[in-house]
């Protein structure tokens, strides 16, 4: 075993192995695992090769999990243990125990997870609508029901008067209502991009919060992939909110451009700053945390650099895939 051949193989052992292999593992024809063997997991990677147990056994490999070939199920993960039995021919027992369920089990309890926070940030978003539109819609359209009711006793020169008022308060509702809609999903995002629909959010950001925000854009391509140009979005929507909300800041900058095969995403103020180790807040909506699930479910990394009184940069930088998908 000093030079990782295979010496002897259990019934369980020979179960998991593709009979064209097992016969010529028998037959002498391959005497190592690395027939079989995708690699372990290290410090460093999830499968490897480097520092192999068998061209190392005396490294300390008493425990650790290592991938294998298996017949008919595919690439499957094991817990192994490497021993020394017989020292002065250098053999070691090599025994696996298969972690299919445990994985299993693992990722089901991580979709539970994660089901559960999106349940919780969709009711916590709908609590707010909800809050909203009573609090100024549904309000202001009794008050202006109450208004068209008293018409009824008022004389003419008075009721023109009131017929402006009631005007400019529908004008207002109907500014709210687009306010609303446009912040639960924008219409240029879905028929524009990206760019529309961040120049958009934007305006709409100094309208109402009178911060401007410079954004600059370098993007090669007009769209993406619809899940990608959201989560983009969403998460420009929650960075530049946060810093309106928390970075007492009169400008935020926003620079969207592509690098290679990677669309980037940087959002920039030079305001209060925060610990990214231990936020006090966590901003509205899916907060940062929420932030750096979104850009794992389409393969991208989101990093945060915060320094008080020095202010935050949000990064994001998403793969860009080769070809857009068909719709």
């Amino acid at each position: 075993m000093k030079r990782g051949n295979i010496l002897s193989l259990n019934p369980a052992a020979e179960q998991i192995i593709d009979p064209s292999l097992l016969q010529k593992i028998k037959g002498g024809n391959i005497n190592s695992l690395c027939s079989f063997c995708r690699g372990y997991t290290s410090d460093e990677h999830l499968m490897t090769c480097v520092h192999c147990y068998l061209k190392d056994p005396e490294s300390d490999f008493t425990s650790f999990q290592v991938y294998l070939e298996t017949n008919g199920k595919g690439i499957v993960p094991y817990a192994a243990s490497y021993h020394m039995i017989d020292e002065e021919n250098g053999v070691y027992v090599f025994m696996l125990r298969d972690l299919t369920l445990q994985y299993k089990k693992q990722e089901l309890v991580y979709r539970n997870k994660m089901l559960q926070k999106t349940i919780d940030a969709q009711e916590k978003e709908r609590r707010r609508i909800s809050r909203e539109l009573h609090d100024s819609v549904v309000q202001e359209l009794i008050s202006t029901l109450v208004d068209i009711r008293v018409m009824r006793y008022m004389d003419e020169k008075d009721i023109l008067k009131k017929i402006d008022d009631t005007e400019g308060t529908l004008n207002r509702l109907i500014e709210d209502i687009r306010d609303l809609s446009v912040f639960l999903r924008p219409a240029s995002l879905d028929d524009l991009g990206l760019e529309a629909a961040f120049r958009s959010h934007f305006k709409w950001v100094k309208q109402t919060y009178g911060i401007e925000v410079s954004f600059t854009s370098t993007i090669k391509q007009r769209r993406y992939l619809p899940n990608m140009e959201t989560t983009v979005y969403r998460i420009c929507q929650e960075a530049v909110l946060n810093a309106v909300k928390y970075a007492k800041v009169a400008e935020i900058t926003v620079i969207l451009t592509e690098s290679e095969d990677r669309l980037e995403l940087y959002v920039r103020d030079k305001g209060e700053g925060f610990d990214v180790d231990h936020p006090t807040v966590k901003g509205s909506g899916i907060g940062l945390f929420g932030m750096k699930e979104r850009a794992e479910l389409i393969n991208g990394k989101l990093k945060v650099h915060s320094e008080h009184h020095k202010g935050t940069t949000v990064f994001l930088s998403v793969p860009i895939p080769n070809q857009l998908e068909e719709e």
